[in-house]
């Protein structure tokens, strides 16, 4: 049976992890051990977060809406409740980009939703 040399593929693998070490602290970057415990754990954190953005700007869309109703004397939950009634499909995203750059447009759709109250 012939003899296996796996040299090149070890090295494509570790100059992988290496790579993906780059710009980490001291011996994390360079040092093949360390380095791929710090990108395993990059990478762990990279899973999470995608997911925790999603919660974040979710909650960002929310605090803007309701700091723009308040000018109106309106809440938020009432807001999206009257939302509801009057059928109209805006969602967060939309409404606070309109809360934050569009005053005019969105103070018709708060007296749109006061009158539907």
């Amino acid at each position: 049976m012939p003899r296996v040399k796996r040299t090149p593929a070890t090295k494509a693998r570790k100059k992988k992890i290496i790579k993906g070490a780059k710009g980490a602290f001291g011996l994390r970057k360079n040092v093949y051990r360390r380095a791929k415990e710090t990108v395993q754990r990059a990478l762990v954190f990279a899973y999470r977060d995608r997911r925790n953005k999603k919660r974040e700007f979710r909650q960002l869309w929310t605090a803007r809406i309701n700091a723009a109703v308040r000018e109106y004397d309106l809440s938020y939950s009432r807001f999206i409740g009257g939302l509801k009634k009057a059928k109209i499909g805006l969602d967060r995203k939309m409404l606070a980009e309109m809360a934050v750059n569009d005053k005019p447009t969105f103070a018709v759709l708060v007296d749109k939703i006061k009158s539907v109250n």
